[in-house]
């Protein structure tokens, strides 16, 4: 769906649900417009921020965000009962698409729960940009951006990815809006932060489990710090954050390789524990000589944590590796 299929959803589900009527104004600088909620007969005014979907990873975001814009509400076409409790806790108004919706502030409280979103608007909608291997992709595509106007071929070599993937991914990316033609023949990315969230959560729910090859633990006194990193074998997470920044002390451990698990258990003495500090994942990209996941990468691992600590070094990353690049 669309931005403005979202909004319109969701204030008809709130006119069906409440009797409250909204009215959208596109068009304001760095959010989605402005929603006028007649309430009462009286218009509350509200800078709006729009979303399909909103994961717990992003909530860090959500309350800056808030603390920058007070008269602020947050409309999520679908919002889990975890996320509302978390926004209601934290005083941030919203609007979902089955017409749930908080309110708190001076003379107006309104809370609406419990309603669904209706079999229409359940319909499974499948974008080939954020499957599996479309994730990858998308991930290459976010370090290289340039390579948005390389041929496919070109593009199926350097991600692995079947030139047919390629064609529908860039298809799924055009229609979620992540891709504008800039000329006849070249195009670029576009709205780049909200595409990173999207990746983090597909990583999160579909990439990263089908990566995992298992949790172990270090041989006797070995520790991570005495490791010597050979082959196609990198640090990421809470090890790759503390090398960055000498801020975070790395707890639990990951890395990404393509070397044969056997080959990396002897030569690292390490044995098997589901319970292990160390999470070993296959590696979806290519790199030379880097030591380190990209910096992309080491973020999305801290935020997927939830542990503030880890949180408050993944925004340390950000601000030095990313900002510049998806705050432009």
């Amino acid at each position: 769906m669309n931005e403005n299929d979202i909004i319109q959803e969701a204030i008809t589900q709130l006119h069906q649900v409440a009797g409250i009527r909204a009215n959208w104004h596109p068009g304001l600088k760095n959010l989605d417009g402005q929603l006028d909620l007649i309430i009462n007969g009286r218009p509350l005014q509200f800078m709006l921020e729009v979303k399909t979907e909103l994961r717990q990873h992003q909530l860090h975001d959500i309350e800056r965000m808030a603390a920058e814009h007070p008269l602020q509400l947050l409309l999520v076409y679908r919002l889990f009962p975890a996320i509302k409790e978390k926004l209601r806790e934290l005083n941030i108004a919203y609007l979902d698409g089955a017409g749930n919706i908080f309110i708190n502030m001076p003379g107006t409280h309104i809370w609406i729960d419990g309603q669904k979103l209706q079999p229409h608007q359940q319909k499974p909608q499948t974008n080939r940009a954020f499957t599996r291997k479309g994730l990858e992709t998308v991930f290459h595509l976010l370090l290289n951006p340039n390579d948005i106007n390389a041929p496919y071929r070109e593009l199926a070599a350097k991600t692995g990815t079947a030139l047919g993937n390629i064609n529908n991914v860039m298809a799924g990316l055009k229609e979620t809006g992540f891709i504008i033609n800039i000329t006849d023949r070249d195009k670029m990315l576009t709205n780049k932060k909200e595409l990173l969230n999207r990746w983090i959560t597909g990583y999160q729910q579909i990439l990263k489990p089908a990566l995992f090859i298992g949790n172990y633990i270090f041989h006797r006194n070995n520790t991570w710090r005495m490791v010597q990193l050979t082959g196609d074998i990198v640090w990421g997470g809470e090890a790759a954050a503390e090398i960055m920044t000498n801020y975070l002390k790395a707890e639990k451990l990951t890395i990404y390789t393509n070397e044969p698990q056997a080959q990396l258990i002897h030569n690292w003495r390490l044995v098997p524990d589901e319970n292990g500090p160390l999470g070993i994942y296959h590696k979806f990209w290519t790199d030379q000589n880097q030591q380190l996941a990209p910096p992309l990468l080491v973020y999305a691992d801290l935020l997927l944590t939830n542990d503030p600590r880890c949180i408050e070094t993944a925004q340390q990353i950000y601000n030095q590796y990313l900002k510049d690049e998806f705050e432009p």
